[in-house]
């Protein structure tokens, strides 16, 4: 800054409270000694923290306040102790003899003006302390410095771009400070603390009390820790993508913690996010599982077939769950409730329907068509380990063409959720009386049928002789189902055979909409609801009910859903990750023959592969620095995007505007967000 300022610092030490609940915990302990603090508890060891002079050792107990409570504040001292002195001047607040649970080490400096000052202090180990704590501080920094960038320039070999570099290093960085430790013992949090007044009589009925046999207390990758310190189903799956880049065995972990036994429910159901476990995310497990498995052989150089067995054997569970859950008539056509995208549409479908009924919805049956798919590739691969698969295997392969047919005509009805009229995939609402109505509401809902698509190779299929048998029975006695597989007994035209919930006609005519500027296509990816609601939004009006839908590009106007409608207009990373990933794999099957026009009424036509490319560094110009030396993401914050000690800091916003990329919601989540990694790698961060 300009002028000359003062600035305390103060790093603290804190064991967390697990003492005062009656469980029998004993309490650590922490004191002051003349260059810092000692650090003993009876688990984690002995510790030592050193300062350099002039710092304040500051001691206090990590106990609440009674006046928190409304109660005498008593002897102390409290958590709030550090407010006191520091704030308030009360240095009585602190312990008095320089004991506690909790310790600050606070520095008082005089920062010139455009100048800067440093605070050193080491944390280690008793065992490990030197006697001259700072003497090789700036060689050991530096030292860890020059690792981290051997390690990040191994990793970005293939990224040749300086400012993409940066980007991608930070979005790991983000990955890796979202770890936190989550403890969740659910059984605890209903029967109270034996020390500690019990909790309201109907905590026991509510949120999350059929969820007992959960107990978390494990390291896991958070959307934000910061301010939305949870975990979540499917953020969680689209964090291993990247993090897998730099920490396979991590990335690996995390895939199984959900699926064990006191994370899955007995059920088999998947735990959505920590205020409602039983809410419904997107199954994007599997797909994760098989993509985190096979950046991890290509890394390696070694397929671990255990993690991916182990996990598939859970998510047969969770499968089993989602048919017998979510499909209410028994037709493999599902209705799967929230599906994570934030009431992109006029109901908000965690609750029951204005109308009655219920909605079929195409995202929720595309979802479980992505998810026959994804569980009938790592089928196939372990098949080629242990025979015994290729039955698994072929069972999620007839479990997909049954829903592909259900999605094609509703078993033989009038009313699908593919709209030959508008040549789109709309939701049904299927009221009380039997009723069809077509929600004509162009979304992301009807782009999530892209989802479902995988190519198998002849190779594969030659190395699985009982597979492919039970495969050309059912083609050859199943006519029906049969002409839901693209080129599957023609080896003369091509070695590969597409399993689609699309045929080229009908994706060349979805891809005409997603790839309009008028519609879902905006310079910085792929909108999550059509643009031309903007001016004129969808209404929906039925027996005295009439709700709307507009086209919103960043926050939520309106406090519909508890203001939470924003997927109706913004960018969101993961679904736009899964679409790019989504035409590349329709690239792997028709090749460069097949040509779609980019973008839509321009005239001009490309390969499925140059389109998936072009939608994807689209995705990556929200955070490089364009042509006037700004970064869209930044694009509200002049001093974030002009001031030189900050402008090359990215933050990863939780969405984006969809028409100028601007970052809106949490500014500091990566979560999700870090695929922009993912994605840099891909394309080598070039434009």
């Amino acid at each position: 800054g300009p002028e000359a300022a003062k600035i305390w610092v103060m790093p603290q030490f804190t064991f967390r409270n697990t003492w005062s609940w009656g469980r029998g915990h004993q309490r650590p302990s922490l004191s002051v000694r003349k260059e810092g603090f000692d650090l003993d508890h009876p688990k984690l060891g002995t510790w030592r923290a050193d300062f350099e002079d002039g710092t304040e050792l500051l001691v206090t107990r990590n106990d609440t306040n009674p006046r928190l409570f409304g109660l005498p504040e008593g002897r102390g001292p409290y958590k709030d102790a550090f407010h006191a002195a520091v704030v308030e001047g009360r240095r009585e607040a602190l312990s008095i003899d320089g004991t506690g649970t909790k310790g600050g080490a606070l520095r008082e400096l005089e920062v010139p003006a455009g100048g800067s000052k440093t605070v050193q202090f080491r944390w280690c180990l008793a065992s490990l302390r030197s006697e001259r704590p700072f003497a090789d501080f700036e060689t050991v920094f530096e030292r860890r410095r020059a690792e981290a960038d051997a390690f990040y320039a191994d990793v970005q070999a293939g990224v040749s771009d300086p400012d993409a570099r940066r980007v991608q290093r930070q979005a790991f960085a983000g990955m890796i400070w979202s770890k936190q430790l989550f403890y969740y013992d659910v059984q605890e949090w209903l029967d109270g603390d034996p020390a500690q007044p019990p909790p309201p009589a109907g905590r026991g009925r509510g949120r999350n009390s059929d969820w007992r046999h959960l107990n978390n207390a494990d390291i896991i990758s958070m959307p934000d820790k910061w301010e939305y310190p949870w975990y979540a189903a499917w953020d969680l799956a689209f964090h291993c993508i990247p993090l897998a880049m730099i920490d396979p065995e991590f990335a690996k972990r995390q895939l199984r913690l959900l699926t064990r036994e006191w994370y899955m429910h007995p059920n088999g159901q998947l735990p959505a996010y920590e205020w409602a476990f039983d809410d419904v995310n997107p199954p994007v497990h599997a797909w994760a599982t098989w993509r985190v498995y096979q950046m991890d052989a290509k890394k390696t150089g070694t397929p671990d077939t255990a993690f991916l067995e182990s996990v598939f054997h859970k998510l047969m569970l969770n499968f089993t769950w989602w048919v017998n859950r979510k499909d209410a008539e028994g037709r493999n056509i599902f209705q799967g409730g929230f599906l994570g995208l934030d009431n992109v549409g006029v109901f908000d479908r965690s609750a029951p329907l204005p109308t009655g009924g219920h909605i079929n919805q195409a995202d929720g049956t595309s979802w479980v068509a992505m998810y026959s798919l994804n569980l009938m590739r790592i089928a196939l691969e372990l098949a080629c380990h242990n025979p015994v698969y290729e039955d698994i295997a072929t069972k999620f392969f007839e479990h997909f063409l049954h829903i592909a047919e259900a999605m094609t005509d509703m078993a033989g009805e009038s009313v699908g959720l593919w709209d030959e009229q508008d040549k789109f995939y709309y939701d049904v609402l299927q009221l009380p009386s039997g009723e069809k109505v077509t929600l004509r509401l162009r979304s992301m809902v009807g782009l999530i049928p892209l989802f479902a698509v995988e190519v198998l190779e002849h190779d594969l299929l030659e190395k699985l002789p009982e597979f492919r048998a039970r495969l050309d029975w059912v083609l050859h006695n199943r006519p029906n189902l049969a002409r839901l597989v693209s080129n599957w007994q023609d080896e003369n035209e091509g070695r590969q055979h597409l399993l689609s919930l699309l045929r080229g006609h009908r994706m060349k005519r979805l891809l005409s909409r997603m790839l309009d500027p008028d519609e879902f296509l905006s310079d910085f990816g792929v909108r999550g609801l059509s643009k031309v609601y903007e001016e004129v939004p969808y209404v929906f009006r039925k027996d005295g009910v009439e709700v709307a839908a507009g086209y919103v590009p960043a926050e939520s106007t309106t406090g519909l859903f508890g203001g939470n409608s924003n997927w109706r207009g913004p960018i969101w990373f993961p679904v736009n990750y899964l679409l790019v990933e989504s035409v590349l794999r329709f690239h792997e099957y028709y090749g460069d023959e097949f040509l779609v026009e980019y973008p839509t009424r321009s005239g001009e036509y490309h390969t499925l592969k140059h389109i998936a490319h072009e939608l994807g560094r689209r995705l990556t110009r929200i955070f490089l620095n364009n042509e006037r030396g700004l970064r869209p993401a930044l694009a509200n914050h002049p001093k974030m995007s002009h001031d030189p000690h900050f402008k090359d800091h990215v933050l990863f916003y939780e969405y984006f505007h969809g028409d100028t990329g601007r970052g809106v919601g949490a500014s500091h989540q990566t979560g999700w967000t870090g695929l922009v990694a993912a994605l840099i790698g891909e394309l080598g961060g070039s434009e």
